[in-house]
């Protein structure tokens, strides 16, 4: 059986040492915005690297939001933490997984 098919955003940053809680809280939105299904955070410790998966309903509503005023506020926020960034988009769908 076919699953919907969704936008992925994957980013991973590496962070400064110790500065994870920092981050977090600067990474965390105010808002979670329209067309947002899901977000997760993953955090490395021994390697301070943190990746954030998020899915989405369409292109064109991830794309508003990363042109929105939120997340340059966001980014702004997060960007004394960051050493460096990576990020993409993909198209996904959830595998149904047999019981």
């Amino acid at each position: 059986m076919e699953r919907e098919q969704y936008v992925v955003w994957i980013t991973t940053r590496r962070i400064k040492p110790g500065s994870y809680e920092e981050f977090r809280r600067a990474w965390r939105p105010k808002e979670f915005p329209d067309g947002m299904l899901r977000a997760y955070e993953c955090f490395a410790a021994e390697t301070d690297e943190v990746v954030g998966i998020s899915t989405w309903d369409s292109l064109a509503a991830r794309e508003r939001y990363r042109l929105s005023d939120v997340e340059a506020e966001r980014r702004q926020a997060m960007a004394p933490f960051v050493e460096s960034e990576t990020s993409g988009i993909y198209l996904g769908r959830e595998l149904e997984i047999p019981s």
